[in-house]
């Protein structure tokens, strides 16, 4: 597989991801997505999972909820499993390998890229060609994701006020961060109105945690719930007695992504084993691009989600600073 790092993997499996193909037919007419409709006049919910292969945690989530035959108090109500090539492929003995097939899913929401005749047809083009008339009906949308090392789980609330009064109102995890994304192509989560302040179509990424931990599959369940509440798609004591067994909800911190570090050259590498959520004083080195060094613009500098895929048009991390909410 094209995606793999080449790097040994090191942390351990904890999650088995579980047997989707049950869930295959979808009720919608495209494979995988699954929706319920109230009756009741309300937003278009949505829960999406495995946008990359190897994250296993919110196929877990959505399969517990799909068990539950959970259905929305008003509006509508989807779950949708997004690379499932990639996610069929993956192996634990190589867990890295099967983030994508051939492309990253999460970099092909820019306007016009999925309908440029140029653009070659990858099995991601195809999926995600596949979704977007049922992703244009979308109101609120939780995509959820993991992360490459073991630090604080959060939201990547986008580059509008509105993603991160989302965030906030979710609750779980308490860490919200708004940002604009890669140089590299738009998320999903960006996709159209989403990342249109005017518009009231709003969308949140959850990071649930290190992709294999046992403890990021519920952080996933967590999330899900304060969404499908934040939401009105279910009622504001849905799972209260899973939660009141859970970590008291936590105080949100707010933080802004003030630049992406966008890899130029074949030759980047940090200074240090930076994990994430880090924080440096102005002018602290970070790391090297070529021989150009990479300084901490601000005091503080807060480091979100440090990379091992180091790459030519990549980014090796977000640097970011803490707001207010």
């Amino acid at each position: 597989m094209s995606s793999a790092t080449g790097l040994p993997n090191i942390y351990s499996v904890e999650l088995s991801p579980p047997d989707i193909s049950g869930y295959a037919s979808g009720n919608t007419g495209i494979p995988y997505v699954w929706t319920f409709d109230s009756g009741v006049a309300g937003p278009h919910v949505a829960i999406t999972a495995v946008v990359h292969g190897n994250e296993p945690c919110g196929a877990i989530a959505i399969d517990w909820l799909m068990q539950m035959n959970l259905r929305p108090l008003r509006g509508a109500l989807s779950f949708a499993f997004v690379n499932t090539a990639a996610y069929e492929a993956f192996d634990p003995e190589v867990p890295d390998a099967t983030r994508w097939v051939e492309e990253d899913f999460n970099r092909l929401w820019g306007e016009g890229v999925l309908d440029d005749p140029d653009r070659r047809v990858t099995p991601e083009v195809e999926r995600a060609r596949e979704i977007r008339p049922w992703l244009s009906t979308v109101d609120l949308l939780l995509d959820i994701h993991s992360m490459q090392h073991k630090t604080d789980p959060l939201i990547i609330a986008g580059p509008t006020v509105k993603g991160r009064t989302l965030g906030g109102q979710i609750g779980w995890p308490g860490i919200v961060v708004t940002d604009k994304g890669h140089a590299e192509g738009q998320r999903m989560r960006d996709f159209a109105d989403f990342a249109d302040p005017a518009s009231p179509r709003n969308a949140a990424l959850v990071e649930c945690g290190q992709h294999w931990e046992a403890e990021a599959a519920d952080v996933a369940k967590d999330c899900c719930i304060g969404f499908l509440r934040a939401t009105g798609a279910v009622a504001p004591e849905f799972q209260q007695d899973r939660m009141n067994a859970r970590p008291p909800k936590p105080e949100t911190k707010y933080y802004e992504v003030m630049q992406p570090v966008t890899i130029e050259t074949d030759n980047f590498r940090f200074a240090q084993d930076w994990r994430g959520f880090e924080h440096l004083e102005q002018g602290t080195l970070i790391g090297h691009d070529g021989d150009r060094e990479v300084l901490a613009p601000h005091d503080p500098t807060v480091l979100i989600m440090p990379s091992r895929r180091l790459w030519p048009g990549k980014t090796a991390v977000r640097l970011a600073r803490p707001i207010e909410g």
